[in-house]
């Protein structure tokens, strides 16, 4: 990063792509650039190892400090919630984490002492405050507020569902229901699908547009991967489609079709890019949602992989150049590079096994290093295998990759890592170089 120093806080949401914050995050949150402290990894409990409850490790990623690859504390949360994904505030100062079956959300202070970050309140009531929702996923940050997508509801368990907005406080602001055949709420049907069905969430604020993205119900998360894949009707029961909504007004605009279950969205971090990048975990295929005329379309680009072995891409990671996109299929455990210098014809550029399986990938502020974790679902991990539960990092050149650590999070005895979140002391006020004390627990 050239002179800029390590740990900087730069504050603004609007920046040059070189400065973009690590890319799966939101613009609003604050900036930072150069070498991150530690990692936060929002971890399944699995009956059995350790105490078999849902946590929040943190691992230290300082390649400066003595503990560089080791676990330095962990948080448990009390049972088993179906951990998953989990997002900042836009002030970094706390860590949202939902849990998939309780439909439970942890905030962890992650301010007051980033290395030791410690329980600060649970919501409990997420489905009677939403109206119905279930399965929170993605937790993101907006101005003052956190927009968190479920994937279920309460009546029937399946996919339809719907948004719900928080403040940062914890309080509930209102629900935004994804739309659907006989309930379309405003917006316009592109093609055959309006399924109304959820799974993540990502903004361009300088085009007033807000994306989600669909996946699968209560019933289908919760089955056993190989039962659900041999029952014909629960195949049918995925999302088809990618909703464009008005930022501001919450309002959706545009229904797309995107057949096959699209997964994370990543959006373009350069100022004239409207463009958004997913993939689809049914058919393997890379798809652009990007905007001409004034008008939103999504346009399959790539294969990813053989579809008839089906891959299962996963989580995906857009570079702040907008120039690469990294893409992670959990069946076959290999991360993949794509060119995508021209979002309309990627091309990839690398394949690499990363384990036996492999699921999220975050991608350093700077593009320098990459954090790779294994857990998709409690009833889809495999069991059989090595190098399944894991939490790996990486030096990326911009050529070759390079292992610098490698946890076995059973071995451990912390359980199954999903997702994970990056910190810097000097967000809070910290020196970089502060020494880390022994690994504690906390609860």
């Amino acid at each position: 990063m050239g002179n800029v120093p390590r740990g900087l806080l730069l504050g603004a949401a609007l920046m040059a792509p070189v400065m973009a914050d690590e890319t799966c995050m939101s613009p609003y949150m604050a900036k930072i650039v150069g070498q991150e402290d530690v990692l936060y990894v929002w971890t399944l409990g699995v009956e059995g190892i350790g105490d078999g409850e849902d946590k929040l490790v943190t691992v230290d990623v300082n390649p400066d400090s003595e503990r560089f690859g080791q676990v330095i504390h962990q948080v448990s949360v009390g049972g088993r919630n179906e951990a998953h994904h989990s997002g900042f505030t836009d002030d970094r100062r706390y860590l949202w984490a939902s849990g998939l079956d309780s439909s439970k959300i942890f905030i962890f202070d992650v301010h007051s002492d980033p290395a030791k970050p410690r329980l600060h309140k649970v919501i409990e009531d997420f489905v009677k405050a939403s109206g119905g929702v279930v399965g929170p996923h993605t937790n993101y940050a907006l101005p003052g507020r956190m927009m968190l997508t479920g994937l279920s509801n309460d009546r029937d368990h399946g996919g339809q569902t719907g948004m719900v907005e928080y403040s940062n406080q914890g309080n509930y602001v209102a629900t935004h229901w994804m739309p659907k055949e006989g309930a379309l709420n405003g917006a316009t049907k592109t093609g055959q699908y309006a399924d109304g069905y959820g799974y993540d969430v990502r903004v361009l604020p300088r085009r007033n547009a807000m994306f989600t993205s669909s996946f699968t119900g209560w019933n289908n998360y919760m089955m056993g991967l190989g039962k659900m894949m041999a029952d014909p009707e629960a195949m049918k029961q995925f999302g088809n489609t990618v909703v464009v909504w008005d930022l501001h007004s919450r309002q959706p605009k545009t229904i797309l079709d995107v057949p096959g279950a699209p997964l994370e969205l990543r959006c373009a971090w350069g100022a004239k890019n409207n463009y958004c990048f997913t993939t689809t975990a049914l058919t393997s295929k890379l798809w652009l949602i990007y905007e001409q005329d004034g008008q939103w379309h999504a346009q399959a680009v790539a294969d990813i992989g053989d579809a008839s072995k089906i891959p299962l891409p996963v989580d995906i990671s857009i570079s702040a150049d907008d120039n690469h996109l990294w893409v992670n299929t959990w069946n076959d455990g290999l991360t993949r590079l794509f060119d995508i210098s021209d979002p309309f014809a990627p091309k990839q550029v690398l394949s690499e096994k990363i384990g036996g399986q492999v699921n999220m990938v975050s991608q350093s502020w700077d593009g320098e290093r990459l954090y790779y974790s294994s857990s998709l679902l409690a009833n889809w991990d495999k069991t059989e295998g090595e190098d399944l539960q894991y939490v790996k990092g990486y030096r990326w050149d911009g050529k070759a990759l390079e292992q610098t650590f490698s946890l076995d999070f059973h071995q451990a005895e912390l359980g199954s890592p999903h997702q994970m979140r990056m910190g810097a002391f000097a967000l809070y006020g910290q020196r970089s170089e502060s020494p880390l004390t022994g690994p504690t627990v906390s609860r």
